[in-house]
């Protein structure tokens, strides 16, 4: 198989093991409470790599932010740019994204519903997509896509760590087994290449800068918290979660180190981002 096809072959496995382990998806099953989860400040000081993210937009552009979910990113951009555009499957985040743009006068901001391979006449000077390629089965329609909507530029950001394996160490301590590999960057660079997509990639800093100053991480100060830490985050089902609060109170104190600072979780992975972005030149 050529890596387009390894790659739809991993998101069919985690799509099995989901469904095996965990029943049928709900009908939307990034709105609700997920999408409170992405709300964020459009006004808020923005860490440095947000800057880096930005370096590439210029006042004029018209930005598109495939499955830009609440906004977390593109409302922000909306400050730094003539108009962006949320294309954005999930009709709950696409509610949050448009709440938190009326409320703080966001007017060059809109909101698109519905899957970005169906959408149609979406262009921009720059598309951009981040932390969504994990759960795209068909990666070569939807690159295609973004490159053929792009004037200028794709920019994709993922992490070296897939976001939704993060708690991957949680998934096996409550579900028995391993969880599914879900494609990162080591799969997706493949696949732009057997497209004919040379990009560059750039592993961005960790740790979190605002305006160059580096800020200490926080961590949950009570063992309450801390175990409502670990049970965030789609990696478990709803229908489980008192299966999950058993396991991890029983687990606790392989999951998490007390120090003065709070409760650190060791089960996290030493994830950096990735920014891999390439230009269309159709224009200068």
């Amino acid at each position: 198989m050529g890596a387009i096809e390894d790659y739809s072959a991993l998101i069919d496995a985690v799509e099995s093991q989901r469904e095996r382990l965990q029943g049928p998806a709900t009908e939307d099953f990034w709105g609700g409470s997920n999408a409170k989860r992405f709300r964020a400040d459009p006004k808020r000081g923005m860490e440095d790599n947000f800057q880096i993210l930005a370096s590439f937009v210029r006042p004029d552009d018209v930005f598109v932010d495939v499955g830009g979910g609440a906004g977390r990113l593109g409302l922000p951009m909306s400050l730094r740019c003539r108009e962006v555009i949320n294309v954005e499957p999930s009709a709950g985040m696409c509610q949050e994204c448009q709440e938190l743009a009326t409320e703080f006068g966001m007017a060059n901001t809109s909101s698109v519903l519905s899957d970005w391979v169906e959408a149609h006449g979406v262009e921009g000077d720059v598309v951009h997509a981040a932390n969504v390629t994990y759960f795209v089965r068909e990666i070569g329609p939807f690159i295609a896509k973004m490159e053929a909507a792009a004037r200028r530029r794709v920019i994709i950001a993922i992490y070296s760590v897939p976001n939704p394996m993060h708690n991957a160490t949680l998934f096996k301590m409550v579900y028995g087994e391993e969880q599914a590999t879900i494609p990162g960057h080591t799969q997706l660079l493949p696949a732009l290449w057997e497209m004919g997509i040379l990009p560059d990639v750039r592993f961005l800093p960790r740790g979190t800068h605002f305006d160059g100053v580096e800020q200490l991480p926080t961590f949950p100060q009570t063992k309450e918290n801390a175990v409502e830490m670990a049970l965030a985050g789609i990696w478990l089902a709803p229908h489980h979660r008192d299966r999950g609060e058993v396991v991890v109170r029983e687990q606790f104190d392989s999951l998490y180190e007390e120090s003065d600072e709070g409760f650190i979780p060791v089960w996290l992975p030493d994830a950096q981002q990735v920014l891999i972005t390439w230009e269309t030149g159709k224009t200068v």
